[in-house]
């Protein structure tokens, strides 16, 4: 089973004078990722790089942002999948101290610096979600939010028209037993977008 973290954990080596700051997180997907690889760069304007491994299903993606190709984003990746986790960020910011270390020594520092960081990481498991969409009339509303919340589930967005519209999320294992629930519940009253279903 992939498992994510519980909250972020970072390390910091200094090798030959380089200072590597490494910090492994919890992410969505790559939007998300992006945001903080930006922010991680407006935040240390005088770091020679900022190279990133994403593992987030599909949207898996590593970068050695100018180090020489595969000794940063390709290593730290394979750390995170050699610790079998999933939607998870890592990054390293590399201040230059002066001497290089070479193709290996970048891998081994890269690689060191996301281990690192990661054996103090309270790793959890990844339960996979299912959106779902549906209507229901206003004399129902809460009864859906009850059934949601014993499920587990957590609204996303509610909107009140002619009919209460409600998107919400729920582990992917009592996703069908829920909506069945709630069909018998609302004794067809209750509406499901298609891909809900």
């Amino acid at each position: 089973m992939p498992l994510s973290l519980a909250s972020p954990v970072t390390s910091e080596l200094l090798i030959r004078k380089s200072r590597f700051i490494a910090c492994v997180q919890p992410v969505a997907d790559r939007a998300a990722a992006q945001v903080i690889v930006a922010r991680l760069r407006d935040l240390h304007p005088g770091a020679a790089h900022v190279c990133w491994a994403l593992l987030a299903g599909g949207q898996s993606a590593a970068n050695d942002d100018g180090e020489p190709s595969g000794t940063a984003g390709r290593p730290m990746l394979e750390v995170l999948r050699h610790q079998d986790l999933e939607g998870v960020l890592a990054t390293v910011v590399r201040y230059f101290g002066g001497v290089k270390l070479g193709a290996g020594g970048l891998v081994r520092a890269y690689t060191d610096a996301v281990a690192q960081a990661l054996r103090t990481a309270e790793k959890i498991p990844r339960i996979r979600q299912r959106m779902l969409r549906c209507e229901v009339p206003y004399a129902l509303e809460g009864l859906l939010r009850r059934e949601i919340d014993a499920a587990g589930g957590s609204l996303q967005e509610v909107s009140h028209a002619a009919l209460v519209s409600v998107s919400f999320t729920v582990a992917e294992s009592v996703a069908d037993a829920l909506v069945r629930r709630l069909k018998d519940a609302c004794q067809g009253h209750i509406g499901w977008a298609r891909e809900s279903l």
